[in-house]
This record gives structure tokens, sequence and C-alpha cells, in this order.
């Protein structure tokens, strides 16, 4: 026979696994909206007509607005982060885990949810500093993981870069900048183009021929 004290435990976990349940829920409508309306944009008035519920449920879970857009921009970066570090430590050559963190960083089409979900983000983040401090967060992460691949190579003898950490910042800033373009425009910059000065210029930080690199 179950006791009382378990059969409590049993219904706090229950709970405690429903209320993680509709948060989850509620971090995804939230996904959804922003994609649609922008960050700025959207309101909790939005994201609670999104899933059926009231406001005041929205805000049991999430006190502000500020506290719902920073947990659903960091589950994403959550997601992302681990992506990255598990092309890190991949196996293979350096350049091609160089390679793989590069495709990985460049959107899969111009609608990639994740990447217009970024650009939007980029542009509240004049604006809004829980956001900066988000994006903060990727971009350190991201430039983090580019460092580590090169001065593994450097470490190994396949690269040749005398400051790793400036070479992964600056293949940050340039991607960046191209993947925007390619994002709003991409009749004049394709995926392929995109890839190929990414390839080229990473070729180049670590001093290697860009035949190093996959042809495709």
């Amino acid at each position: 026979m179950r006791s009382a004290e378990g059969t409590a435990e049993g219904t706090r976990g229950s709970r405690a696994d429903q209320a993680d349940h509709r948060r989850a829920e509620l971090l995804e409508a939230a996904r959804r909206v922003v994609l649609e309306r922008g960050i700025s944009s959207t309101r909790v008035a939005d994201i609670a007509k999104a899933t059926n519920v009231s406001g005041g449920l929205i805000h049991y879970h999430f006190a502000t607005k500020d506290e719902l857009i920073t947990a659903m921009l960091r589950t994403t970066i959550d997601t992302e982060v681990a992506r990255l570090k598990e092309l890190v430590r991949g196996s293979g050559p350096a350049v091609d885990r160089l390679d793989r963190v590069l495709r990985f960083y460049i959107p899969r089409s111009r609608t990639d949810q994740s990447w217009i979900l970024w650009i939007d983000a980029f542009a509240a983040g004049l604006r809004e500093a829980v956001v900066q401090h988000i994006l903060l967060e990727l971009e350190t992460a991201w430039i983090g993981s580019v460092e580590q691949v090169i001065q593994a190579g450097v470490d190994s003898g396949e690269f040749t870069c005398d400051d790793p950490h400036g070479a992964a910042e600056r293949l940050d800033s340039m991607l960046d900048g191209l993947i925007i373009r390619y994002t709003l425009h991409p009749s004049v910059l394709s995926r392929k183009r995109l890839l190929e000065h990414a390839r080229i210029a990473a070729a180049r930080e670590v001093g290697v021929d860009r035949s190093a690199f996959p042809g495709s």
C-alpha cells in the first residue's frame, strides 16, 4: 500500500511535470508568434490567443513579457550551443570540423526560422537590454566554438594562425553580414556562394589552401 508521503510526492511530481509541459507549450507559442509579428510587436495577449489560454495563466509561469521572450530565446540558444559543442568535439581533421561548424552556422534556406528569429533579435537588441544579453551569449558561444576548432588545428600542426580568437571574430562578423544579405536578397547571394565565401575566408585565416575544404 502506498504511503501518504509517497502519494504526496507523486502528486507534486505530476504537477511539476504538468507545469514544465505548459511552460514548453508557451515557449513554443511565443516562438511562433515572434516569428510572425517580431519581438518588439509581440504582446502577451498575442501568445495567449495563440494557445487559447488567459494572459493570467501566462503571467503565472512568466512574470513579464521580457521573462517569456528571454526564456524562449535561451531555449533556442541551448539547443544550438549543444549542437555546436557536438561538432567541435567531432571526429576527423580540424578542417573538416571547422567546415561542419561553418555549415551549421549558415542557414539552410532564406526561410530558416532560427536565423529569422536572430535577425529580428538583432533589431530588438538595439533597444531591449535583455535581448542584447542573450545575443552576446550566442555570439560568445559561436566565436568560442570556432576559436576552439582553430586552436585544435594549430596544436595539431594542421593550421597556422597567430590569433585564433581574432580569426573567429572576423569569421563571425563576415558571416553575420553575408547571412543577412542572403536572407533579404537571395537572388543576389545564393547559399552556395555564401558557403564558398565562408570557406575562402576560413582558409585564409588558418593558413591552408581553399582546396583543403570540401568542394561543395
